[in-house]
């Protein structure tokens, strides 16, 4: 029997994607930049999973493109990423009849051997649950064109010795802009920000305020997913607004735990470890005297 046709269109390769979208066959193998306004084709429908990084400035797109679990906005802001192995969706709804701005599409190998290999998997804006594309300002997506121009040119030069070198010099260029204007979001959107912030510190005011034996050790994972945000997003956010991650807050709050479990109970150190959730003991021990200086017998014993 033939087997069942994937329910997703795989897109592994440039080559794939240019393709699938109807748009110029890339001058790069490893990558392609598209004029959006001189590429105004109908959106294909049904679910695609790319294998690519993709950055793309969309203004006057109507409608919105199912990203995961979410969507995308266009109605304001126009900047949105893509990392490989995330599936996004269209649907007959969107109007791309208006749409300008550009697209970079490139292959996880353009950056193996270069430095960016490794910058580009920190960069939160890739990962977390977004449902609106990053906001600019005239100036900001100004010098984003001004990238773009110069990838472009690279782009549709001959392939020699040299041209890898200066595309991904101008990607980490245009990745290190959109980095600063990710970090810049949150703090002018401050309402939206804080409130999140709000809702994560009650959070784990709860969440340690429980005196259940044995309870599990919070995971930046279980806020992320209780705020509705991605963990990478909620890290950053965090060391945004407060110059922590998620980890070291949670870090703080354990200890304070700890700190009156010793100091108003009778259970031995290796007692509270368990009940604090640690599965050994000499972890708990090792975590508690980095963060404050002493062990937690020590602690106990000082303030006797």
């Amino acid at each position: 029997m033939k087997p069942a046709a994937p329910p997703f269109q795989l897109l592994a390769t440039v080559s794939d994607f240019a393709a699938h979208f109807g748009f110029p066959a890339p001058a790069h193998p490893l990558l392609t930049v598209v004029d959006l306004a001189n590429h105004r084709h109908p959106p294909v429908t049904g679910p695609a999973l790319r294998q690519l990084y993709i950055i793309s400035l969309k203004k006057n797109l109507k409608g919105q493109l199912q990203y995961g679990r979410r969507s995308y906005d266009f109605r304001e802001g126009v900047l949105a990423f893509y990392a490989p192995g995330q599936m996004c969706t269209a649907d007959a709804t969107v109007d791309v009849s208006e749409v300008e701005g550009w697209m970079v599409v490139f292959h996880p190998d353009l950056l193996a051997r270069y430095p960016l290999g490794k910058k580009i998997t920190g960069y939160g804006f890739f990962s977390y649950l977004v449902s609106e594309a990053l906001h600019l300002s005239a100036r900001e997506e100004q010098q984003l064109n001004n990238v773009f121009r110069s990838l472009l040119e690279e782009h549709q030069q001959p392939v020699d010795a040299f041209s890898q070198d200066v595309l991904v010099a101008q990607l980490d260029l245009l990745l290190s802009y959109a980095n600063r204007f990710y970090h810049r979001q949150f703090l002018t959107r401050r309402t939206t920000e804080h409130d999140l912030l709000s809702r994560f510190e009650e959070l784990v005011t709860a969440y340690f305020a429980r005196d259940e034996p044995e309870q599990p050790l919070p995971t930046v994972q279980h806020f992320a997913d209780a705020l509705h945000v991605s963990p990478a997003y909620l890290s950053d956010l965090l060391r945004t607004l407060t110059g922590q991650t998620t980890q070291q807050h949670l870090h703080h709050a354990l200890i304070e735990k700890a700190k009156r479990l010793l100091l108003t109970t009778s259970l031995t150190v290796n007692e509270t470890a368990f009940q604090l959730g640690f599965e050994y003991p000499q972890y708990f021990s090792r975590l508690f005297k980095n963060k404050t200086g002493q062990t937690p017998a020590a602690f106990r014993f000082s303030a006797q």
